[in-house]
């Protein structure tokens, strides 16, 4: 019984930090990204301009979600229209650098 719960133990915790590893993006990668693109409408590291909202300092998976949702064709608020076409090509490393950069990013 001891072994069991100790085995079910180690399993639960190999899977939960792979889990967070595969989340986890290169914030560097991420700022590269950044700047060949979103920087153009979401400002220097994602402080907001104009009608684009600020994305520095948003949890990370709300960030990967809200791409990933443009990715899909999704229309999700009203800077839809424009969102869609940039997030179409994004990979999931993609998806995952921008991310960890703007979750990271000062506010």
């Amino acid at each position: 019984m001891k072994m069991r719960l100790l085995l079910t133990i180690a399993i639960t915790t190999a899977v939960t930090f792979s889990s967070a590893e595969a989340r986890d993006g290169d914030a560097l990668a991420g700022e590269a990204r950044y700047s060949e693109t979103c920087v153009n409408c979401h400002g220097p590291a994602g402080r907001g301009m104009a009608s684009f909202p600020q994305l520095a300092g948003k949890d990370a998976d709300y960030i990967s979600g809200r791409l990933k949702q443009y990715r899909s064709g999704e229309t999700v608020g009203p800077n839809s229209g424009l969102m869609i076409p940039m997030a179409r090509d994004l990979s999931d490393d993609e998806i995952a650098n921008l991310a960890a950069y703007l979750s990271a990013a000062p506010e």
